[in-house]
């Protein structure tokens, strides 16, 4: 009989299911993929706490995944949190009230573990030539994972598109000032990912998983319903990214939210993101970055079928 397997991911920015059918060792059938913006990270780079109205907004989520999970008769699964998570003091009142809702005991993952998941899930299945190299922008960290074949090195930077908000920009439209200081931070950030991986700059396959790069994309092609298959192996080149950035970066929250592809979820948060995201192709020299939405989930996914 198949197995069905299913992994959770918690996030700064958003929670997210993926249930699939096991077909083969290494192979499944995506049965249901879904994310909810739910903001579990908000205030948390300037309280190192998790809100009470934050978690309330995941759990709400999280109980509605417990159900969807029983409903697939799911074998076995994988319940993880990231960044918020991690950096927040009052971690374990989260983890406990998570574990209680949908009886399933959720880790917290390093940023090395984070990367590590996210290389295997964005590069299974690709045929593909040379080292790769696959960028997490998520909500409080972005994660850098590089290799040939096989992870080698990764980098976990603490720069997200909700902490880099939060800290910077203030104003709405964001003011240049704060948009040059933000990008002077993820600058810093950018010198340490070089140190790291000093091969960074010779991967001849790069891949932008999460939130921001899918955004971007969406916008970019003109797409106001999300496909699938439109967004993923979607390449786009440092010239559109440059554009896309300055569009909404001048606008107001109504004029961003007017953009197709923009949640209202992710509107306050999306020129943090993309600080994050120009300023990597502008550092790193990148021409392109192909979008992918096989992510850490699949990772996650495929370490069960081991």
């Amino acid at each position: 009989m198949a197995r069905t397997l299913a992994a959770i991911d918690c996030g700064t920015n958003s929670t997210r299911l993926l249930i699939v059918e096991q077909k083969g060792q290494q192979e499944y059938k995506t049965l249901h993929r879904e994310a909810q913006i739910t903001r579990l990270g908000e205030g948390t780079d300037r309280t190192q706490e998790l809100g009470a109205e934050a978690m309330d907004r995941a759990l709400a989520t999280l109980i509605d995944y417990a159900g969807k999970i029983e409903d697939h008769e799911v074998s076995e699964i994988k319940f993880v949190a990231t960044s918020a998570v991690r950096d927040a003091r009052n971690k374990d009142v989260f983890l406990t009230a998570a574990e209680e809702v949908t009886t399933i005991k959720p880790e917290i993952l390093d940023g090395l573990d984070e990367a590590k998941f996210t290389f295997i899930g964005a590069t299974n299945n690709v045929l593909s030539t040379g080292p790769s190299l696959v960028i997490d922008i998520g909500g409080g960290s972005t994660e850098f994972a590089f290799g040939d074949g096989k992870l080698e090195l990764s980098h976990s930077a603490d720069i997200g598109c909700v902490r880099i908000s939060e800290r910077f920009i203030a104003n709405d439209p964001p003011l240049p000032e704060e948009l040059s200081a933000a990008q002077s931070l993820i600058d810093l950030h950018l010198d340490d990912v070089l140190m790291s991986i000093p091969g960074i700059q010779s991967a001849t396959n790069i891949y932008g998983v999460a939130g921001t790069v899918s955004a971007t994309s969406m916008i970019e092609q003109g797409l106001y319903e999300y496909n699938f298959d439109s967004v993923h192996r979607h390449i786009m080149k440092k010239q559109d990214i440059e554009e896309v950035f300055r569009l909404l970066a001048t606008d107001n929250r109504e004029g961003r939210l007017s953009n197709p592809g923009m949640e209202e979820g992710r509107v306050d948060v999306i020129v943090g993101g993309l600080c994050i995201l120009a300023q990597i192709m502008r550092k790193l020299d990148f021409e392109q970055i192909q979008v992918s939405e096989s992510d850490i989930l699949d990772g996650l996914i495929l370490s069960l079928m081991k």
